[in-house]
């Protein structure tokens, strides 16, 4: 039994901050409590590393890495990381505390989703994945453990453990897989991470996100096997086959997404989440609200019963009507798993029949009040859909079928083309009043600044000039030069007129003046020549060596005095 997942840390106060409280969940490299922050009085989830790996400096920097890697993002979507620490032997993350289910929790319950259901969850996880691509980042460890769902319907991507930041001229990281181990998953690992030494980039997080569009379609994995080396081998030789085959509801246009998530060959996914994403919201206006809302074959949700006089059954019928990711006030038909199960007392004896009669119509007063509830709520708030990558009449069309509306401003983006929407306030999956416009920022496309002539101006001028552009002075080299004034600039690169994108370094040339004439007195006549025409000067002798034996005895113009480039030096030699 591995003790390290037990550490009686409940009660404790870690920092003399973080007081534990319960414990959620347990990992690999870190088990999960919830927790108080005692300074700001807030609950968060307290990650803590197993004590077995804290003296392992490789596992060390990988939870720390975690922490840095999800500061650097800001997005409604990624579970915050608040603050990273140790107290003794105890390394922990301090995070956003999500209370709702996973997503693994959600399919253990329904078995499969309805298209709709699964692109309400994919598009934020998307979303979120798109801003960690664009980042910089690769989350590696993408599965439905690690998709959360708040209670209001929030979809939150969770557990950067094993991120890595892209590098190189070509944004691939090495994959750190070796013949004994392989980090993350195996039924969500690309096949370029589990060959060892193989590079990886962001389409690792693509192939992971398209299991997951299949297992939420399916209910079920593309590869099993009876231990991981089988289903290794099969993500390394077999395609994901489409979910059709499982599911036959599943439109066309899914089976095609699945398979170009999927493909073995990562040159031939979609770049990025962002990329996926919008072939996404593509296909998803494409289908028909039949394809959208047909239940697989795999999902096990039920025809609800109602009996009669029992307020659940009103509660129950409006959890069969709305989506599972729109309950803004109803929880999921399960259990919170970071609740601890509550006793049911028994039900009393029953006594009288008056009093029944009247608990029947408290009963469904109550139902009543609860449906009003929660219309009056879906009359009053809405989902925001995902419109990123969409144009501006497409996202006016998206948020329109939720119920809302836009309003439009542009932004330079380097990585979203002109005219599609590069991010949204609220965020996708966030609940919005439908009075309150939603604020789209639509790309202007990538910045492109005019290098200025800087050719002849003072170098201060110069970086001046550069600074209040957007651009920013480079390299600085001295040469001389006869026709530029010492300090002012030669020359520049890239070129005056050049359009170049934002704080784009300019190098510049910076004169030196004119060039100082070399000493030359004391060395020979052929020697004081070599060294005049080295240096750009011609030398002439005044004086007559019959025997050449002599030294120059003096120079003019003097040594280091400025002259240009071509001026002839006389040299007096010694007559004898």
């Amino acid at each position: 039994m591995d003790t390290t997942l037990h550490v009686p840390l409940i009660g404790t106060l870690l920092d003399g901050r973080y007081r534990v409280e319960q414990r959620i969940a347990a990992g690999g490299m870190a088990t999960v409590y919830r927790g108080t922050d005692t300074r700001l009085d807030r609950v968060v989830a307290l990650k803590v590393m197993h004590p077995s790996l804290v003296d392992d400096p490789d596992f060390t920097a990988r939870f720390i890495r975690e922490a840095k890697a999800v500061a650097r993002l800001t997005h409604s979507n990624v579970v915050n990381v608040f603050d990273q620490g140790a107290d003794g032997r105890t390394v922990f993350l301090a995070m956003e505390y999500v209370p709702g289910c996973t997503l693994r929790d959600l399919l253990r319950e329904r078995g499969a989703l309805s298209a709709r259901a699964a692109l309400d969850v994919l598009e934020p996880v998307l979303a979120a994945l798109g801003a960690a691509h664009r980042a910089g980042l690769v989350h590696r460890d993408v599965k439905p453990e690690n998709v959360l769902i708040t209670d209001s319907g929030l979809v939150k991507v969770a557990d950067f453990g094993l991120v890595r930041v892209l590098s190189g001229g070509d944004g691939a990281v090495t994959n750190t897989t070796s013949a004994t181990t392989v980090l993350g998953t195996v039924s969500y690992l690309a096949p370029e991470q589990i060959q060892p030494g193989a590079p990886t980039d962001q389409r690792v997080d693509v192939y992971a996100a398209g299991i997951l569009l299949y297992e939420m379609l399916t209910g079920g994995k593309p590869h099993i096997g009876d231990n991981p080396m089988q289903v290794i081998y099969r993500h390394l030789h077999e395609d994901v086959p489409p979910p059709s085959q499982v599911a036959p509801n599943v439109a066309p246009g899914l089976d095609a997404i699945v398979a170009a998530a999927t493909a073995r060959d990562p040159q031939a996914r979609p770049y990025d989440a962002v990329e996926l994403l919008a072939t996404l919201q593509r296909a998803r206006r494409s289908l028909t609200p039949e394809q959208l809302d047909t239940e697989p074959p795999a999902s096990s949700r039920t025809t609800p019963q109602y009996p009669t006089g029992e307020v659940t059954a009103v509660v129950e019928r409006q959890v069969e009507r709305t989506s599972v990711l729109d309950l803004p006030t109803l929880d999921f038909a399960h259990p919170r798993p970071y609740d601890e199960p509550q006793d049911v007392p028994p039900a009393r004896p029953r006594r009288s029949r008056k009093p029944l009669v009247w608990t029947a119509v408290v009963a469904v007063l109550l139902a009543l009040v609860g449906g009003a509830t929660y219309f009056l709520s879906s009359a009053v708030y809405a989902t925001v859909p995902s419109v990123l990558g969409q144009t501006r009449a497409q996202a006016v069309q998206t948020l329109d079928k939720a119920g809302l509306q836009g309003v439009f401003s542009q932004q330079f983006s380097e990585s979203v083309p002109a005219g599609q929407v590069v991010s949204s306030d609220p965020g996708v999956g966030q609940r919005a009043r439908k009075s309150d416009p939603v604020k789209v920022t639509l790309s202007k496309g990538p910045q492109r600044i005019a290098v200025p002539d800087l050719a002849g101006k003072p170098l201060d001028q110069a970086r001046k000039a550069l600074t209040d552009v957007g651009l920013v002075p480079g390299t600085v080299t001295e040469t001389y030069n006869d026709t530029v004034p010492q300090g002012s600039v030669i020359s520049f690169t890239p070129a005056a007129g050049g359009q170049v994108a934002l704080n784009t370094p300019v190098a510049l040339v910076v004169s030196k003046g004119m060039v100082p004439v070399p000493n030359v007195v004391g060395l020979t006549k052929e020697a004081a020549t070599k060294a005049l025409t080295a240096a750009g000067f011609q030398g002439q002798t005044s004086g007559l060596d019959f025997f050449g034996t002599g030294k120059v005895i003096s120079q003019s113009p003097a040594a280091g005095t400025p002259a240009p480039q071509g001026t002839a030096v006389t040299l007096k030699l010694p007559a004898f």
